[in-house]
């Protein structure tokens, strides 16, 4: 087993809008290192002021630097097939993920990290951080914030660790790993390409029959979750039995991904998905003016003689969704039947003092109606758009009266609602969409009130999926 310590500098402390200036690899065989790698890197993008104070990277320094494509095949086979190790390791291997994935590669290796290491191995000290740990242990930093210089510091922090007590190091490893969670005929190799990003999965039995349909911020985390801890003991020995292999469909976001689920449980009614029941009884928020003239909401049950602003299929979900409209419109939830005391009481700072007559009804009921109408919109025509599988793109949703009806990934959608997949529509995209329009950005929603509506097709769902 070899190990790739690496050590990076950026622009920023995010994949999403920083670029990597510069970045070293240390190759260590389990007894001694054995190869390095060094080199500034062009981030194509300005290098902020701040960094260079802390780097000493400026702008110069980087402008005649291989960019990161010219460089990413070398990488690759530096960091293929080895464990990736490196201080506060989900920073740098979440740059460098992201960055292969520009590239068209989906790096998938086993994870150390330094720190929760030295944690274990030279408990009690005062600081983890890389100096301190170095200070500690006398190992010298010749270069402190640039990468070989850390690197190189890393890597004789990690043969220390390894020499001394690699048992920490191994059952870290294989802990982290999962292995000691994975099904008996479940790949180890096919577990590791398993994607740490939002999406949707789908566990398969040895015929190649989707068992499980389920949708997660983090598939991987997800995916060992099933068969770890004591929820649904009797379910996952069931999965644990019967799966052999998993695909996955990666959506950019939670909505999307909650919205895909919903849409394949409904098409391939997975043996272990438990099918959606419509309940007896409904909920609804209801809304109504005092004799003080404030708006006021209140959940109860639907009723004949009641007409509720929206229905839900139980009150913790009608409650959950008045709580968010509050959240976002900066309501009051004495006024919205959630409290009984004023919301001084108990410090909110959401409420800007309507339940005391601070606040005029007109300024009050103006947001009011925001969430009124809000709610409204949700059973209109929109189109929506969400973050996409990459940075470049955009997931655009057409809803029609409120329920999916076509959804695709475009890099540069330019409105046309026939470009999108038709798919069926079902009633749980409807409330998946309640549920997030008060978090939206209001300018991703589009209402297309009185707009010619498409023809519509036969529903297909064209994925990509990952085998």
């Amino acid at each position: 087993m070899e190990f790739a310590i690496v050590d990076i500098e950026t622009t920023g402390g995010s994949p999403a809008g920083g670029g990597i200036t510069e970045i070293a690899v240390v190759i260590h065989d389990g007894k001694k290192i054995v190869k390095e790698f060094q080199t500034l890197i062009n981030p194509q993008q300005p290098i902020p002021s701040y960094i260079t104070g802390l780097t000493g990277i400026d702008q110069s320094m980087v402008q005649e630097a291989p960019t990161f494509s010219e460089i990413s095949e070398e990488l690759w086979n530096l960091l293929e097939d080895r464990v990736f190790v490196a201080h506060q390791v989900n920073f740098d291997f979440g740059f460098i993920r992201a960055a292969f994935q520009k590239e068209g590669k989906s790096l998938a290796n086993a994870k150390l990290c330094t720190v929760r290491l030295a944690r274990k191995v030279f408990p009690g000290l005062p600081s983890y951080s890389l100096g301190r740990i170095c200070e500690n242990q006398r190992i010298p930093i010749l270069a402190r914030h640039r990468a070989m210089g850390d690197a190189k510091a890393t890597a004789i922090l990690f043969d220390r660790m390894l020499h001394q007590q690699g048992e920490v190091v191994y059952s870290s490893l294989k802990k982290k790993a999962g292995e000691n969670y994975l099904p008996p005929n479940f790949s180890f190799t096919r577990y590791q390409e398993i994607p740490e990003a939002c999406g949707v999965y789908y566990m398969l039995n040895s015929s190649g029959k989707v068992i499980y349909v389920g949708k997660a911020i983090n598939i991987k985390e997800r995916f060992k979750g099933h068969f770890s801890g004591n929820v649904h003991p009797h379910l996952k020995q069931q999965l644990k039995a019967e799966i052999t292999d998993l695909r996955w469909q990666l959506t950019g976001s939670e909505m999307m991904a909650l919205l895909l689920e919903a849409l394949e449980i409904k098409k391939l009614w997975p043996k272990y998905n438990s099918a959606l029941k419509l309940p007896k009884t409904l909920w609804g928020i209801f809304d109504y003016q005092d004799s003080s003239g404030y708006l006021r909401f209140q959940v109860a049950k639907v009723t004949k003689n009641l007409r509720p602003l929206e229905t839900f299929f139980s009150s913790e979900e009608a409650l959950s969704y008045l709580k968010s409209g509050i959240e976002s419109f900066q309501l009051c939830k004495k006024l919205s039947g959630l409290r009984r005391v004023i919301c001084e009481t108990v410090q909110d700072e959401v409420c800007q003092g309507a339940c005391k007559s601070e606040e005029s009804p007109k300024n009050y009921n103006a947001r009011a109606r925001e969430f009124i109408d809000l709610i409204r919109k949700s059973k209109l025509d929109l189109i929506i758009e969400l973050p996409g599988r990459e940075i470049a793109e955009k997931a655009v949703c057409y809803f029609e009266n409120g329920m999916l009806s076509r959804f695709g990934f475009h890099p540069n959608w330019e409105g046309d609602i026939q470009a999108l997949e038709v798919v069926p529509k079902i009633p749980e995209t409807f409330y998946i969409l309640r549920q997030f329009l008060p978090k939206l950005n209001q300018d991703s929603i589009r209402i297309l009130e009185g707009e010619e509506i498409p023809a519509k097709g036969e529903p297909q769902l064209g994925f990509g999926w990952n085998w």
